[in-house]
């Protein structure tokens, strides 16, 4: 997929349609900065907003990711299941950004909590010992879920409970 052909060819419906980038960013609900990353062809827009756009364009999908317009009509199957590929890419990412607004919540508790140790002069005991371990766990938790390894730890973790 070229990239930046797929942004000129958004760009250009765009402007077929006589939309600033911030009317499009509204129509799609987005940022002004991110449909400008589109037309660049610096990002993407997710699957679902891909199949929005054709809809709203009134292009196929097909000529959306080649970034240009095709004869050939998109079969509905295809679509359906690109569909069905969309909302489960972004039901995985809810699930792990639940995830990970849990995590931070327990490190942040944890940090109160220590910090009412520290000034009750009670830190040095077990339980200053255990609220300073979660609050570098979940530091160490973020950093990496966070980084670009995360999406392969997930991959790794799939194999291994397809396994089973």
């Amino acid at each position: 997929m070229n990239q930046i052909k797929i942004g000129d060819f958004i760009r250009e419906l765009r402007k077929e349609k006589g939309l600033t980038q911030e009317q499009l960013a509204e129509q799609f609900n987005v940022s002004r900065r991110t449909v400008s990353r589109w037309e660049t062809g610096s990002n993407l827009p997710e699957l679902d907003i891909l199949i929005e756009m054709a809809d709203y364009y009134g292009v196929e999908l097909r000529a959306l990711l080649n970034g240009e317009r095709k004869s050939e009509d998109m079969d509905k199957e295809l679509e359906e299941t690109v569909l069905k590929v969309a909302e489960y890419s972004n039901e995985d990412k809810l699930k792990v950004t639940k995830r990970m607004h849990l995590l931070f919540i327990g490190g942040m508790i944890a940090a109160i909590l220590y910090l009412i140790l520290v000034f009750t002069d009670r830190a040095d005991n077990f339980w200053g010992g255990l609220c300073s371990g979660i609050q570098f766990g979940m530091m160490i938790v973020g950093v990496i879920m966070t980084s670009k390894h995360a999406a392969k730890i997930r991959a790794y973790k799939m194999r291994i409970l397809n396994k089973r």
